[in-house]
């Protein structure tokens, strides 16, 4: 491991055990980088999100490795549902389930959204290298998905890691009026019964403040993961 500064953003060299420098080395522009190259197999990613840490890049770029400050949390407790969400909830005809569609999911969250389209951008952070790497943490019971469904069709969705009490949202995608919102709420109703304690959020966008998530400085947030992160991980595939 190498770093051209202080404050990174650090090599990683691929080949060995996975090695990542402290956090507070990570860039302050942009927010967050800390690591370039690295890899993506499931050992690397278990070793990057115990530490807070995840990948996000592109096509055009080598993988790269993040750990922002603040950093949006959500507790399941402080969970938000308005009351418009409330009635989704009640009256759309929606149904939810766990780990059955994964990589339809992924796929989703991948798909350009609309504004996107209407821009003429068509990119998607989700390489096929990620959803290889985030199918096989599926398989190995790592990483899982909520499906929102509507007459049969899948409507909206999400997809995160789980290690110890902890989830670590990855993206979600919503077809119909608030079932990416149902999605949440279904995971964190699951979340509490299992006894989780965090959601990680990566990054605040009003999405996920409007549903109760905050922000917390980085400190902070990997003092909640040594709380919950060390105990027994509930293996997948999850069932509601």
């Amino acid at each position: 491991m190498s770093h051209p500064s202080p404050e990174g953003p650090f090599w990683l060299e691929p080949e060995g055990p996975p090695l990542f420098p402290p956090t507070e080395y990570a860039c302050r522009d942009p927010d967050g980088l800390l690591g370039v190259g690295g890899a993506l197999s499931p050992s690397w990613l278990l070793a990057a999100y115990r530490r807070g840490i995840f990948p996000w890049y592109s096509d055009d770029q080598p993988i790269l490795w993040w750990s922002p400050e603040p950093r949006a949390v959500l507790f399941p407790d402080k969970l938000k549902v308005s009351r418009s969400l409330g009635k989704s909830l009640r009256n759309r005809g929606y149904t939810a389930t766990l780990d059955t569609a994964f990589e339809q999911v992924i796929d989703a969250c991948a798909a350009p959204r609309q504004e996107e389209l209407a821009e003429g951008e068509a990119g998607t952070w989700i390489t096929e290298e990620m959803r290889a790497a985030y199918c096989e943490m599926h398989r190995l019971g790592h990483a899982h998905s909520v499906e929102v469904w509507h007459e049969g069709e899948l409507v909206g969705g999400l997809y995160g890691i789980a290690i110890g009490r902890v989830f670590f949202g990855e993206s979600m995608f919503s077809r119909q009026r608030d079932a990416s919102k149902v999605a949440l709420v279904r995971l964190v109703e699951w979340l509490k019964a299992h006894g989780f304690g965090l959601i990680d959020c990566q990054q605040a966008t009003g999405h996920l403040m409007s549903l109760g998530a905050e922000t917390l400085p980085r400190p902070r947030f990997e003092a909640l993961l040594d709380e919950y992160g060390d105990d027994p991980t509930l293996p997948g595939p999850w069932d509601i």
